[in-house]
């Protein structure tokens, strides 16, 4: 689950070791995690562990800008569940340089696209107080369908809404 997507702007790269620096840059700024259920992931080492575990998902990217070569911030895939169909894509931040520009929308479809070849249903968490990301995810299509306690990657566990997105309802 893990290629190089690529649109006109964007390429989503495989995220590697080599890239905690400049996601780091783009993910030390507070406002990045506002309304994020972990809000001090703008720490070095909250973040160390954010990044620890977008390594072992193996689902994870680096989000850059191809004008400008920019790492504009990080997306994944993962929790991968067979029997059902279905597959998360979450964990999704941009650095507020890329706020209101239309970015999110068109790189979801891109992950929306490559990943409907292989799964049914397309899920994502999104924390309660996350009101940015609920309204962005109801703009593509997704709807709430559950509400769970997510344990994060060496972080507490929150309360998150889970929305999906049905292969039929975005062809």
């Amino acid at each position: 689950v893990q290629p190089v997507l690529e649109s006109e702007e964007f390429q989503l790269i495989p995220l590697q070791q080599g890239d905690f620096e400049s996601l780091y840059q783009v993910a030390s700024d507070p406002k990045v995690w506002e309304q994020h259920p972990n809000k001090d992931r703008y720490q070095r080492e909250v973040f160390e562990n954010f990044f620890r575990g977008a390594m072992e998902s193996k689902g994870a990217f680096k989000i850059v800008e191809k004008t400008t070569g920019d790492v504009l911030g990080s997306s994944r895939y993962y929790n991968f569940d067979e029997n059902d169909s279905h597959i998360f894509i979450g964990y999704t931040f941009y650095g507020t340089k890329s706020w209101g520009k239309g970015i999110n929308p068109k790189v979801k479809k891109l992950m929306l696209d490559y990943i409907f070849q292989y799964v049914d249903k397309v899920h994502f968490h999104i924390g309660k107080e996350n009101f940015r990301s609920q309204k962005a995810l109801e703009k593509l299509g997704g709807i709430k369908i559950a509400e769970e306690e997510v344990a994060y990657f060496a972080e507490p566990t929150r309360t998150n809404f889970v929305y999906e997105i049905k292969k039929e309802d975005w062809v």
